[in-house]
């Protein structure tokens, strides 16, 4: 066992967070880029805002404080989805090695636990160190990015969360959204969720059958094409 700040790290358990987020137009991961000292040069590649917890911590809590100090996001709701537990996920020894050096203990079997989030990017992210920096990645380029342990796995279940979340509870995607949307930039909002391209006529007929979806008698202002009509959603009991 060791310790950070007079706290005592839990060597088996740790704490994931996949936050998507929409910038308007596509949906993105959120990342830790890492630099690995190795004897024959650097190494970078990228992994999941997560750490190991503390054996005094509420779990949850160790979540938002993990995305705090790797990102500086704070207040985001964060949602527990899944846990991993393949005795397999720290299999790679420069993966074993780069944690054992970052907490000072020797590392064996951890049991991860992965949270969800999706987000509206409207928020700057800030860390800082010399050897990793947190970024948003687009979510469609991410199978081909090297990352670290499981997490393009984890990565993937997350995406599948998300998918039937907002199945279940649609209003939420509405939080993605200005107050006062267009039908492309809900059209826009939905393929980047599902990862498809949707028939623009198909998608407005279905939409407009929503009783929650409101049209207004507004239009864009101040945009170099065609105004388009603004809508609004307003949850009905």
């Amino acid at each position: 066992m060791t310790t950070h700040k007079n706290r005592a790290y839990n060597l088996s358990v740790s704490v994931d967070c996949v936050v998507f987020g929409f910038d308007g137009k596509e949906l993105n991961i959120l990342l830790i880029e890492r630099s690995i000292e190795e004897n024959d040069g650097q190494y970078n590649d990228k992994k999941l805002p997560g750490s190991l917890i503390y054996m005094d911590e509420d779990i949850n809590e160790a979540a938002h404080r993990v995305l705090f100090e790797l990102t500086g996001l704070k207040n985001i709701p964060l949602s527990q989805f899944h846990s991993f537990g393949d005795p397999q996920r720290t299999s790679n020894i420069r993966d074993l090695h780069w944690l054992e050096k970052t907490v000072h203990a020797k590392v064996e079997r951890i049991v991860t636990v992965a949270y969800v989030a999706l987000i509206k990017i409207n928020r700057k992210i800030k860390l800082n160190s010399n050897d990793t920096s947190a970024n948003w990645f687009n979510v469609k380029n991410v199978c081909n990015e090297n990352l670290a342990f499981d997490h393009k796995f984890i990565i993937e279940r997350g995406l599948e969360y998300i998918k039937h979340w907002l199945k279940v509870e649609k209003h939420l995607i509405f939080k993605l959204l200005p107050r006062k949307f267009t039908l492309s930039q809900l059209r826009l909002l939905y393929d980047a969720i599902n990862q498809e391209h949707s028939d623009v006529r198909n998608f407005r007929k279905k939409i407009l059958q929503d009783q929650n979806i409101v049209c207004l008698d507004e239009f864009e202002e101040g945009v170099p094409h065609r105004a388009a009509r603004l809508y609004k959603y307003v949850q009905k009991t």
